[in-house]
C-alpha cells in the first residue's frame, strides 16, 4: 500500500513536465569489464574505438565505483539507488524485493517508454523481474548470472561444463543457428529505438558480456591471437600469492569479446543518429564491477584480464574490484572530452538520470545515491563519502575474504572484521594501494573504523555467524 501511494503523489507531481522537454535514456551496462579494460584508458591489447568515441564527445569520470564487486548487488544498487547492504544484499537475501522502486519505475511513471535487454540477475521470482519493476519490455532478463552459451541456441551447453550462475536466458528461444548473444541483444534494443519515433524512452542494455563463459566469434579470436603473439610483455602471466593474479591482458577470447561490446555501443549510437534521436539522448556507459583477475589456491578457473596498476579484481574491494569506467554523453551540457575527478558511485546513476530529465527525485527511493549534475556542468566537486559491506567472502572462487570499507575524501580503509585486520590508503598518493599506513596514521584509521562501524550499525548488515 505504502508503495502504491508513494508512486501516486510521484505521479502528481510530473504533470509539470512536457513532452518535447524529455530526453532519451539509454544507459549501457557491461559484465566484468574492468577499469582499464578499454583503449582509451590505456589497454594495448583491447580495442575499442567506439567507447573511445564516447568518451571523446562525453565526459569520462576517473574516480567512479560500484557499490559493491560482484553482480547482484552491485545490479541492485543501479535500480534502486541504495547501497545493497542496505538489503542486506549479499547474504541475507540474494533478491530484490517486489516492493523496491527502480530507476525503470521512475521512468515509467514519468511517461516514458521503459525498456531492458540483457542480464538482469535480480532473484529467482518473476514478481522481481523487469516487467514487475517498471520495465515495458524485457528482453533476456531473468535470474540468469551468465548464459550457458553466448552463441544460439543459448540454452545448450556446446563445451566446458557450466557453473551455477550459467542459467536459462529467458525469452531467447528462437533465433539464428550460430547468433551471437551480444548481437542479438543489440539487434533488439535498436528495434525498439527505431519503434519510438518521437516517444520518450529509457532503455537500459545490460549486456552479459565479458562475463564467462569466455566466448567469442572466430574471425574476431584469429585477430587477437595474432596480436597477443606480438605483444612484448614484461611480466610473468601469473603470480601466486594466497591464490593467483592474472599479470597481462593476454587472453585472445576476452579481448574479442570486449570487441563486440564495443561495436553493439557503436551500433546503438549509429542508429541514434540515424534516427536523428542522438542529439536528444543522453548515454552513459559503465561496468558492473573490475574485471575477473584473481581467484582462489588450488583453483583453476580461467582468469580473463589484468586491472593492472589497480590492486586485485572483481570479489574484491581493492580499486580494481570496484574501480569502473563510467563515462555520460549529453550534448550541450556535458563538456566533450573532458575529465571529473568527481567521486561517484553506482548509486548515482538513479538520481543524476532523474535531473537530467527534469524527473522529480525520489530520495527515500534512491537514498545512497546523490545527484553528480553539477559535476557533469563543470562545476566544482560535492564531497561524497562511499561505503562498502562484502561479508559473504569467496576465498577459493575469486580469493576475497570477508570485509567493510570507507572512502572519505583521500582515504579509503578497509577493515577485515573476521581477521582483526585494518589498511589504509591515501588513494592521491597510492592509488595502487601498496602502502599500508593504518599504522602510521592511527587517528585517521581510527576515525574512519567509527564511521564505518556506525553505518554498519545503523542499517543492520548482514553479518555471517
Amino acid at each position: 500500500m505504502r508503495h502504491v501511494l508513494f508512486l501516486f503523489f510521484y505521479l502528481l507531481m510530473l504533470n509539470s513536465i512536457s513532452a518535447q522537454d524529455k530526453v532519451n535514456v539509454v544507459l549501457f551496462v557491461v559484465d566484468d569489464l574492468g577499469y582499464y579494460d578499454l583503449s582509451v584508458t590505456g589497454s594495448a591489447l583491447y580495442e575499442t574505438p567506439n567507447i573511445d568515441a564516447l568518451a571523446n564527445e562525453g565526459m569520462m569520470f576517473s574516480n567512479a565505483y560500484v557499490s559493491h564487486p560482484r553482480c547482484v548487488p552491485s545490479r541492485y544498487a543501479i535500480q534502486t539507488g541504495k547501497f545493497p547492504a542496505q538489503a542486506q544484499i549479499p547474504g541475507g537475501h540474494y533478491n530484490m524485493e517486489p516492493e523496491e522502486i527502480t530507476i525503470g519505475e521512475a521512468f515509467q511513471q514519468a511517461g516514458y517508454t521503459t525498456f531492458f535487454a540483457g542480464k538482469w540477475h535480480l532473484g529467482k521470482r518473476e514478481a522481481a523481474w523487469p516487467l514487475e519493476q517498471g520495465y515495458d519490455y524485457n528482453i533476456g532478463g531473468g535470474s540468469a548470472g551468465a548464459p550457458i552459451s553466448y552463441f544460439f541456441p543459448y540454452n545448450v551447453n556446446k563445451g566446458k561444463k557450466s557453473s551455477g550462475n550459467h542459467k536459462k536466458i529467458q525469452g531467447l528461444d528462437e533465433g539464428v543457428e550460430g547468433e551471437y548473444l551480444t548481437d542479438r541483444l543489440t539487434k533488439e534494443t535498436i528495434s525498439f529505438i527505431k519503434k519510438q519515433g518521437d516517444k520518450p524512452f529509457f532503455a537500459l542494455l545490460s549486456h552479459y558480456g565479458v562475463h564467462t563463459p569466455i566466448q567469442a566469434k572466430q574471425e574476431d579470436k584469429k585477430k587477437y591471437k595474432a596480436k597477443v603473439a606480438n605483444q612484448k610483455y614484461s611480466q610473468p602471466e601469473y603470480v601466486e600469492k594466497d591464490g593467483t593474479t592474472k599479470m597481462r591482458q593476454d587472453n585472445a577470447t576476452y579481448a574479442a569479446m570486449i570487441q563486440s561490446v564495443d561495436e553493439s555501443l557503436g551500433r546503438i549510437v549509429e542508429t541514434l543518429k540515424e534516427q536523428r534521436l542522438y542529439e536528444n539522448t543522453v548515454i552513459i556507459f559503465t561496468s558492473d564491477h573490475g574485471g575477473l583477475s584473481n581467484r582462489g589456491v588450488n583453483n583453476k578457473r580461467e582468469l580473463a584480464t589484468a586491472n593492472l596498476p589497480l590492486r586485485a579484481g572483481k570479489g574484491h574491494v581493492y580499486e580494481g574490484g570496484v574501480k569502473v569506467p563510467f563515462i555520460v554523453y549529453w550534448n550541450k551540457k556535458v563538456k566533450p572530452g573532458s575529465v571529473s575527478s568527481q567521486v561517484t558511485v553506482n548509486t548515482d546513476i538513479f538520481p543524476t538520470l532523474l535531473d537530467i530529465a527534469g524527473i522529480p527525485k525520489m530520495p527515500e527511493a534512491h537514498k545512497d545515491g546523490l545527484s553528480i549534475i553539477k559535476a557533469l556542468k563543470g562545476k566544482k566537486n560535492i564531497e561524497r563519502t562511499l561505503f562498502w559491506h562484502s561479508p559473504v567472502g569467496r576465498p577459493n572462487s575469486t580469493g576475497d575474504e570477508n570485509c567493510s570499507a570507507i572512502r572519505v575524501g583521500d582515504y579509503k580503509l578497509i577493515d577485515f572484521y573476521d581477521q582483526d585486520k585494518v589498511e589504509l590508503y591515501q588513494l592521491s598518493q597510492d592509488p595502487y594501494e601498496t602502502s599500508n599506513i593504518a599504522f602510521s596514521e592511527p587517528d585517521i584509521a581510527q576515525n574512519l573504523l567509527e564511521e564505518l562501524n556506525q553505518w554498519k550499525k545503523e542499517i543492520k548488515v548482514f553479518i555471517k555467524n
